[in-house]
């Protein structure tokens, strides 16, 4: 018989808790006040975390960061290269709803499998990406 389904995996609630936790850690120890999101790999927010005093714009960044990583499976970061050599797509692909073109964003992977996204949003691009990548360290997940 035809099989016509897939098996997913996803971020666990803890591991989703966890996670934005470990990135507003960083963001205290680097003095900068974030909010951070984690969605599961389809892009539903699992998680999320703001720090009193964060900017309220960065609410939604965060959240859309860690959407356009789960979405794509890439960092946010990587946008810029990705965009070089093609007007049409440098164009296009910011303008379009919830993806984020710019640094703070990063898929989460266990085992090569995507398990969703996360996205830090409050100090620089570079700034946001280090908390990003403390809460991967802080699971233990596959760099992104």
């Amino acid at each position: 018989m035809a099989q016509h389904s897939v098996e997913q995996r996803a971020i666990t609630a803890e591991a989703a808790h966890a996670a934005v936790l470990a990135a507003v850690v960083k963001a205290g120890e680097l003095g900068i006040r974030i909010n951070a999101a984690v969605t599961d790999a389809s892009g539903v927010l699992a998680a999320f975390l703001r720090m009193p005093g964060a900017f309220l714009h960065s609410v939604d960044i965060a959240i859309d960061k860690a959407y356009t990583s789960a979405g794509f499976g890439f960092a946010t970061a990587q946008w810029a290269g990705i965009l070089q050599g093609d007007e049409a797509l440098r164009l296009g692909m910011p303008t379009r709803p919830r993806n984020v073109v710019f640094g703070g964003g990063l898929p989460l992977r266990e085992g090569g499998v995507l398990i969703g996204g996360i996205g830090v949003s409050g100090g620089s691009a570079e700034q946001d990406e280090l908390c990003a990548r403390a809460a991967l360290a802080a699971l233990g997940l596959d760099d992104a």
